[in-house]
């Protein structure tokens, strides 16, 4: 079983020019948050973690009231960049109701776990890299104050970098699946339907589709 990798830079408030373009060149990015908790209109974004095929790991530390970050939105609304999430549905969310970014298109590796991964229940993400990267991803720092972004410990930072480290990869995986067992044009759909589940929770709508 490897170990987690450690190297990552932290920026504050936004991507620097540079560092935007670079990711821009990317296919696909793998995405994270960190928040105060699950409640959009209650919990604030705190960091937006980002990852490109080169490893390049990026954490970008949001200050508190912050409503706008410009290159990390284009970055994120770039149609001809792919962006990959664990449980897109609340990181998209969070994304636009703090800084009203529409993320798009979209991968969810917890949708395609599900649609793929039939024979277990367990899709998390920690259970979904060990399976997939062999890489023991430690959680210890999942539940802890992410609102002093300033002085976030070293174990809060490589916990957040090392979330969406291994999802670019994870992806390519569980696409091998899905084809084949027939179920990834089901997969993509769903993808598209993100946007939509992510403007119902905004608006606290529950069970619409139900009778």
């Amino acid at each position: 079983m490897e170990k987690e990798l450690t190297d990552f830079q932290v920026c504050d408030h936004d991507l620097p020019d540079t560092l935007c373009q670079e990711y821009q060149n990317a296919e696909a990015i793998a995405v994270d948050t960190e928040t105060m908790g699950l409640i959009y209109q209650r919990d604030r974004l705190c960091l937006v973690q980002l990852c490109d095929p080169k490893d390049r790991v990026t954490v970008i530390r949001i200050a508190k009231g912050q409503t706008e970050a410009p290159n990390l939105k284009k970055l994120l609304e770039d149609s001809n960049i792919l962006k990959v999430f664990h449980f897109a549905r609340f990181d998209v969310g969070m994304l636009r109701q703090n800084l009203n970014i529409q993320v798009q298109p979209v991968f969810c590796t917890k949708i395609a776990s599900k649609l793929a991964r039939t024979y277990t229940n367990r899709h998390g993400l920690k259970d979904l890299v060990l399976e997939l990267e062999r890489v023991e991803l430690d959680k210890a720092a999942q539940s802890s104050d992410w609102g002093n972004v300033a002085s976030l410990s070293d174990e809060q930072l490589r916990y957040a970098a090392n979330d969406v480290r291994y999802l670019l990869s994870v992806r390519h995986k569980l696409i091998a699946m899905l084809e084949r067992e027939e179920r990834w044009e089901l997969a993509q759909d769903c993808f598209k339907a993100l946007s939509v589940m992510v403007a119902l929770d905004l608006l606290h709508y529950q069970d619409i589709f139900e009778h």
